[in-house]
């Protein structure tokens, strides 16, 4: 039976054996060079991109001073009185350096002492209080008036910067917490 066995196991291991005969070799494979490309004029020089234009420079303080001066001569303004003093509205047709529109508000009151000013700092809190982002200018009179309520003042000053950017006016408006009356309005044209 061992005889068997062995005979089939040969006859299978030799039927997988290919009866085919071995390829002949290919032949070698030549590699042709490339040709090399005729090297590129260099390409023209890069056209200098235009330059943004350029901020002007406004007289912000002198612009805000007289202003400033008319308002603390209106009737109906109580020296000592707390004032919420926040950042100037831009409305104009263009983009204009508000921030420095604001410090030049704060810096005119702050030389005349009439108003006390609510600090930087107790603003921010109010205004996160309120869930507001603290760049928020307040862009609503009611919004400014619910945030003056909240930090206890008695008068909002309304900042806005309308018209041409070439050529913008201030507006200003002092309104009364309580009651939300303007007391005092006015405008002028931002000096360059």
């Amino acid at each position: 039976m061992k005889k068997y066995l062995f005979v089939a196991l040969a006859a299978l291991v030799l039927t997988g054996c290919p009866s085919r005969p071995p390829e002949p070799p290919q032949p070698p494979v030549t590699v042709e060079p490339v040709p090399q490309p005729e090297p590129e004029a260099p390409p023209p020089p890069l056209e200098p991109v235009p330059q943004p234009p350029k901020l002007q420079q406004l007289d912000w303080l002198g612009s805000v001073q007289p202003l400033v001066n008319n308002m603390l001569q209106a009737e109906g303004v109580t020296p000592g009185s707390v004032l919420l003093l926040d950042s100037v509205k831009n409305s104009t047709n263009g983009s204009l350096q508000i921030g420095n529109a604001t410090a030049a508000l704060h810096q005119a009151l702050a030389a005349n002492q009439t108003f006390a000013i609510v600090p930087e700092a107790q603003l921010a809190s109010a205004k996160q209080t309120l869930g507001l982002p603290a760049e928020d200018s307040l862009g609503s009179r009611s919004k400014a008036i619910g945030l003056a309520r909240i930090v206890n003042a008695q008068y909002v000053l309304y900042s806005d910067v309308s018209g041409d950017v070439k050529s913008p006016t201030l507006d200003m408006q002092l309104m009364l917490v309580q009651t939300g009356e303007i007391v005092w309005s006015g405008n002028g044209d931002v000096k360059q």
